[in-house]
């Protein structure tokens, strides 16, 4: 099977720090990974190159076996790679439906000369999306700000979903949720990769990733270190091989 992603040889620096250093990494359709690291071991900026926030120095990126420059965020969209980051980039005085078209509103014509927003046809759309990613909300005219945080969570990857994601990056999605929250949106996780859509999880809940990954790239200090089958690994390796006790594979 060829990968949907495959990002070869990745550099990033900030003048004189390399924040990432000959990254390589694959992921397969329908496959969800987890990248793990300390902080500033260059997860966050691995994944802005990837969606476009920066450019690398360095590197190559392929999308369904082609090779792309991916220029700005706008461009990472239109491919098919949406981000949803900590913040969600939800506009909590507004409704539900708003959120999921939030920036590309549906028009129509009102006597035929106005251009007005559609708030039937958004409502009805969100609605579907909302049904096929199994997620109960009781009004899609709720504001955003009286929703709790897996709702909020549910929200904005509904919205990724809608516009036809093909990859989903998510970082720290269950930060700051509940229990019951972190499981709905794991549930929610294992939805969408059988629906074939790709997710990249960076997080620091181990618990969470090895609920859902099937592989994990694991950084220390801008690299890459070591690669490992969920299944077949540990939480205490992983730890072991973040920190540095263990070596790694490629250093």
């Amino acid at each position: 099977m060829e990968p949907l992603l495959e990002v070869k040889n990745i550099t990033k620096r900030f003048g004189g720090l390399t924040a990432v250093d000959d990254v390589s990494l694959q992921i397969y359709p329908g496959e969800v990974i987890g990248i793990l690291g300390d902080n500033g071991a260059g997860k966050s900026t691995l994944i802005k190159v990837i969606s476009g926030v920066h450019h690398a120095e360095a590197g190559q990126i392929f999308f369904k076996g082609q090779r792309i420059k991916i220029n700005s965020t706008m461009e990472a969209l239109r491919i098919g790679i949406e981000t949803i980051y900590q913040d969600l980039a939800l506009a909590e005085n507004m409704d539900v439906y708003s959120n999921i078209f939030l920036g590309r509103e549906k028009l129509r014509k009102f006597l035929g000369l106005v251009d007005v927003l559609d708030h039937e046809y958004m409502q009805s759309e969100s609605k579907k999306v909302l049904k096929r990613l199994e997620i109960e909300i009781p009004s899609l005219k709720n504001k955003i700000r009286n929703l709790s945080g897996g709702q909020r969570q549910a929200v904005a990857i509904s919205r990724s979903i809608y516009w036809n994601a093909k990859l989903l990056i998510m970082d720290e999605p269950t930060a700051a949720l509940g229990v019951p929250e972190q499981k709905k949106v794991l549930n929610l996780v294992k939805t969408l990769s059988s629906q074939g859509v790709s997710i990249i999880i960076i997080s620091h809940q181990l618990h969470d990733v090895f609920a859902v990954a099937t592989r994990l790239i694991i950084m220390r200090r801008a690299q890459k270190v070591a690669e490992r089958i969920t299944k077949k690994t540990s939480a205490d390796e992983v730890v072991s091989l973040i920190v540095g006790s263990l070596p790694g594979d490629y250093n």
